[in-house]
């Protein structure tokens, strides 16, 4: 099993993206209602009109990358703050949804350890 946990972690996080960025165009998966707090921070998002087709498409480019495993470091670098704000959003204004976000930042936090070799360029100080 440890042997194969970082394809497992890959697989599961490049599904969570591709489903529910893939949702964001097709709404097959009920969203309950945010509370108020996440219906103004989402209104404010929805009103400018291009950032929800752009972040699902994010997404469902970003989780196809990890699925198929095809520039998964990278698609886990673009991912990256994409996963903090989901989690920040739910820890900050819907926290009823935190399971799930809390999985992602540890499913990225492990490919990241995984991957920390393809990331020595960007992360060294000079």
């Amino acid at each position: 099993l440890m042997k194969h946990a970082g394809t497992i972690a890959r697989v599961i996080l490049g599904l969570i993206f591709f489903i529910f960025g893939l949702n964001g165009f097709l709404n097959f998966i009920p969203v309950p209602p945010p509370p108020e707090a996440g219906m103004k921070f989402l209104g404010a998002l929805a009103g400018s009109g291009y950032f929800f087709p752009f972040l699902k498409s994010v997404e469902v480019l970003g989780g196809l990358a990890l699925l198929t495993n095809m520039f998964a470091p990278l698609a886990l670098v673009i991912l990256a703050p994409i996963i903090i704000n989901i989690f920040l959003y739910h820890f900050f204004l819907a926290p009823e949804g935190l399971v799930l976000p809390v999985l992602m930042v540890a499913l990225a936090l492990f490919l990241g350890h995984k991957f920390r070799a393809y990331y020595k360029g960007i992360l060294c100080i000079r």
